[in-house]
């Protein structure tokens, strides 16, 4: 995982500290780029041999101001001294890259699509973008330069995973405290998902194991991807409590199958139809995964098969691959749904007419301040001379 600028940074960083706490593994190797030193020396959990400043001649570690046509050339110009932060990386371990950023900035949303496409050149392992859209309460140019960072990096990667500040921002909040959120919620999900058939030692098995391949194989084919999550607490005390209450009357250990199914196939809808990273509408959407993550007594095979079908006649596609991914001592059973190659996006659509209108304003204001600038100096200037 490669962060580029400061929300990208913040949240590998969030990723690596959610590796830590559950022991997932998930990050092999993780790097942030900057051209701000200040937020590189924020993070907490990336390597500090791992935190690359570039553009020093230029913008002497103090950012590039959200202009990311700057960001860009940047990245172009010191993209040696990225690559030389993942030449230590043991690539032959890596299943596949993945750069992320904000697409409001100037930095990440002019410097990662460049990475994207560098990688992409060097490289076979697949390298996929997690690109955060922001609020529509920042302000034009964050706007406009989301719009035109998006149109570029969906363009330099495999496929680029969406997360839409604006659907998760709650009123009323603090932006500080808003974005620890965020940052929570991507990595929740994200964590599942990457998560899913990275088996370690003595640790169950699933029944139908999802892996990183199907993971590879339904971002294939490029576009854009959202991410659904829905999660249910439950008790995994064996004895007395929600369990045996579950339990078959024959007091076979096995929890009450069909209650199981029914949990699954609901938690399968609220992440469908709830909340995506990216809402849109999932009917039409190409590809899709679904993993069911949790305690091996709660994740049956029929459930998940369920999900599968009625997934399969929503999106209307012929390939929707589906798993379980188990996992002891989370309190929950969670199901993440992956959909790939959706194109019914009413946001990116409303991105792109707000960002064409800031731009014809931009141009506007910058013709007319010229024109008082010379209405300004040029009055008596005739009579004053000129210093040089």
């Amino acid at each position: 995982m490669i962060g580029f600028g400061q929300a990208g940074g913040k949240v590998v960083d969030k990723f690596l500290e959610y590796d830590k706490r559950t022991g997932s593994e998930i990050v092999r190797a993780a790097a942030a780029v900057n051209t701000a030193k200040a937020d590189l020396m924020g993070l907490e959990h990336i390597a500090e041999d791992q935190r690359v400043l570039i553009g020093q001649s230029r913008v002497k570690g103090h950012g590039v101001g959200a202009d990311n046509e700057l960001g860009a050339e940047i990245a172009e110009e010191d993209i040696d001294e990225v690559q030389g932060a993942i030449d230590s990386i043991p690539v032959h371990e890596v299943d596949a890259f993945l750069v992320v950023s904000g697409l409001g900035g100037g930095t990440g949303s002019g410097g990662a699509p460049v990475l994207a496409k560098h990688l992409k050149r060097i490289y076979t392992e697949p390298v996929y973008g997690l690109g955060i859209l922001p609020g529509s309460d920042e302000g034009g140019i964050y706007t406009l330069n989301a719009a035109r960072s998006f149109q570029t990096f969906v363009r330099e990667v495999d496929n680029l995973m969406v997360f839409d500040n604006d659907a998760w921002r709650k009123t009323g909040e603090s932006v500080q405290g808003g974005y620890e959120e965020i940052n929570e919620e991507i990595v929740r999900r994200f964590g599942i998902l990457f998560g899913a058939g990275e088996v370690q030692q003595g640790q169950e098995v699933a029944e139908s194991v999802v892996d990183s391949s199907e993971i590879i194989n339904t971002l294939s084919g490029g576009g854009v991807s959202t991410v659904g999550y829905a999660e249910e607490e439950v008790e995994e005390r064996t004895s007395g409590g929600l369990l045996s209450r579950l339990r078959n009357d024959d007091g076979d250990d096995e929890l009450d199958s069909a209650h199981t199914t029914n949990r699954i196939t609901s938690l399968v809808r609220k992440a469908a139809l709830g909340r995506l990273t990216l809402p849109c509408e999932i009917e039409g959407a190409e590809r899709a995964l679904l993993v069911l993550a949790g305690p091996p007594e709660y994740l049956n095979r029929k459930g998940i098969e369920r999900g599968r079908k009625w997934l399969e006649e929503q999106t209307g596609s012929m390939e929707v691959r589906g798993g379980d991914y188990p996992y002891r001592g989370a309190g929950f059973v969670a199901t993440v749904i992956l959909l790939a190659g959706v194109t019914n996006v009413p946001r990116i659509k409303e991105l792109q007419q707000v960002a064409i209108e800031a731009q014809d304003n931009l141009d506007e204001i910058r013709e007319e301040s010229d024109e008082n600038l010379d209405d300004l100096v040029s009055d008596d200037s005739d009579e004053l001379e000129s210093l040089f």
